[in-house]
């Protein structure tokens, strides 16, 4: 909705206005922008014939003269120099260039000087700088997200790159969104303040004129958290639809790449996974994996109807109504297909790797206390042959995470026992997570231990039981978001930039996770929004995560860390 809305609309005003037959030329980045909001039947419907990537066309020298070239791209400058190389040599008719977000004025000299034949019909900024994967979650997709673990004496320059992007991304988001936030950090995080401190300045100071739209309502709330804060949620198993399936699988820009799995038709081996293009998965995204299952026997069962329908074809007339219905009915053939392929897959994931018994080990040490029972609990399934490497590794954060101020001689123990299970993991990583998002390096009440509220809190959870073992866990967001919305989010943990103060109750508050988002966050943003407390939450992050990308990205920063300096 929002902010799908608003990327589509960008996509939209570029491509209606511009008659006949035209190619879309992108590069690596907005590619994933447009394809997350826009269908390549669409793109047809738009006289889109074409599809090309900025650099390829480069390489190219055949000429097309009869097509409108279309480019939309972020103002970086090797996309600038791309641009310069295809107009001084023009392959298409005209051009028309779209840009996602604010062009210097070097950058616009230097288009003018290279457009000597005139091909270029118009320059705009269109910002849909960011990748709308779900109507309230973006992403950004950052490569390098690594980055933002290292220790502030590694000073890479990577990082600089880093913190351009995300403000480049929050910026676009405020922009389509036409609005201008008070900003707010996390005080604990060096990165969150860097990244605060730049959007302000970009804002408040170096483009105010464009940030400044008069509007008299209360001003929206950016709040720039960093992952760091709550490790936990990315790496447990999730166990609902949308979250398992990047958890086991793999989601990248809405698409699940199924070719591993097996002898499936070459139509089936990526399938799209989006909330606006596929009604079963809207209604069930968010639902857990059991009642998953209940739903599709019920698509199964449906189809089979219309099935058997089809095949009772006598007349004339009944033929002609089959082929009138064959769109549809083709169109339901392929989403039976696609939800049973990918449920099919993750049962036989969870039973190879006997994931209800991990995840049950893996929510009571996010959820519950009991140290001694936990230890117990660990060592034995590090010792039982059928659990993999990955969720041995899983296991013992999560217990270093809650335990490693209570038990470091039994943590010790653990550590030794993983390195002799699985040594294919570098020691040093379980230490590694904990130097950079330990206790003493968190804002957050991550286990709801320290605040008297959360201690009530869970007390009164306990009492009550919860409806399901393995979906107890909430991520620290949800408290974030609580907190928002009663007007008790503490200053001192989470300062304001400059002298911009909340005036009164925000109504659209944008959550950014340096570090990235997961899609279990993700859910209880959509869940929050749709109670209708009177502020409508965004989710954005670096990148979406999942355990494999957030250990790929520790062992990363770890590896930096030793080679720039001794400090790890």
């Amino acid at each position: 909705m929002v902010l799908v809305s608003a990327a589509r609309e960008y996509v939209n005003r570029m491509l209606q206005d511009i008659s006949g037959m035209k190619v879309l030329i992108l590069d690596s980045q907005t590619v994933s922008i447009v394809s997350v909001v826009y269908s390549q039947s669409e793109l047809l419907q738009k006289e889109v014939f074409l599809v090309e990537l900025v650099d390829s066309i480069s390489k190219s020298k055949e000429s097309m003269s009869h097509l409108k070239a279309v480019y939309f791209l972020r103002p970086t400058l090797e996309n600038i120099q791309h641009l310069r190389r295809q107009l001084a040599n023009p392959r298409f008719g005209e051009s028309h260039l779209f840009f996602s977000n604010m062009l210097k004025d070097t950058q616009i000299h230097i288009l003018a000087d290279s457009d000597e034949q005139e091909v270029v019909q118009q320059v705009q900024e269109y910002y849909a700088d960011f990748v709308a994967i779900d109507p309230y979650h973006f992403t950004l997709n950052i490569p390098s997200n690594h980055m933002y673990m290292l220790p502030a004496v590694v000073d890479p320059p990577g990082l600089q790159q880093l913190c351009d992007r995300i403000v480049d991304g929050i910026s676009a988001v405020f922009l389509a969104l036409k609005r201008r936030p008070v900003i707010r950090y996390q005080r604990t995080s060096d990165i969150a303040k860097r990244i605060a401190q730049e959007t302000s300045k970009l804002m408040y100071q170096q483009e105010s004129g464009l940030f400044d739209f008069r509007r008299t309502e209360i001003s929206p709330l950016l709040l720039i958290v960093d992952r760091r804060d709550d490790p936990v949620t990315p790496l447990l198993n999730q166990w609902t639809y949308q979250a398992m399936v990047h958890e086991l699988v793999g989601i990248h820009d809405n698409k699940v790449d199924l070719s591993s799995t097996g002898k499936l038709p070459k139509d089936q081996q990526e399938v799209v996974l989006s909330s606006e293009q596929d009604a079963f998965f809207k209604a069930n995204m968010y639902e857990n994996f059991g009642d998953i299952g209940m739903s599709i026997k019920r698509m199964v069962d449906d189809f089979q109807q219309v099935a058997k329908s089809n095949q009772n074809i006598q007349t004339i007339e009944d033929m002609a109504k089959f082929v009138d219905s064959y769109p549809e009915y083709r169109k339901m053939h392929g989403n039976v297909s696609k939800h049973v392929t990918l449920v099919t897959e993750m049962s036989k994931i969870v039973e190879e790797r006997k994931l209800m018994l991990v995840s049950e080990r893996e929510q009571d040490l996010a959820c519950n206390g009991g140290q001694v029972a936990a230890f117990e609990a660990v060592t034995n399934l590090l010792s039982n042959e059928s659990v993999s490497d990955i969720d041995r590794l899983r296991l013992v954060m999560l217990y270093a995470l809650r335990y490693e101020k209570e038990s470091p001689v039994q943590l010790m123990q653990l550590f030794n026992k993983l390195a002799s299970r699985s040594p294919k993991y570098k020691t040093g990583l379980v230490q590694f997570l904990l130097k950079q998002a330990g206790v003493d390096k968190r804002t957050g009440d991550l286990y709801g231990n320290r605040d008297l509220l959360n201690i009530a809190r869970n007390m009164a959870r306990g009492l009550k039981g919860v409806e399901n073992v393995y979906t107890q866990h909430q991520p620290l967001l949800f408290q974030t978001m609580e907190s928002i919305i009663k007007g008790r989010l503490r200053d001192v943990d989470y300062p304001f930039v400059g002298n911009h103060f909340q005036q009164g109750r925000p109504q659209d508050v944008v959550i950014f996770v340096v570090g990235g988002t997961t899609y279990e966050e993700s859910r209880s943003v959509a869940l929050q929004n749709a109670i209708n407390s009177g502020i409508r939450f965004i989710l954005g992050g670096s990148v979406v995560l999942n355990s494999k990308r957030f250990l790929k990205d520790l062992e990363e920063a770890q590896r930096i860390a030793k080679s720039s300096t001794n400090v790890v």
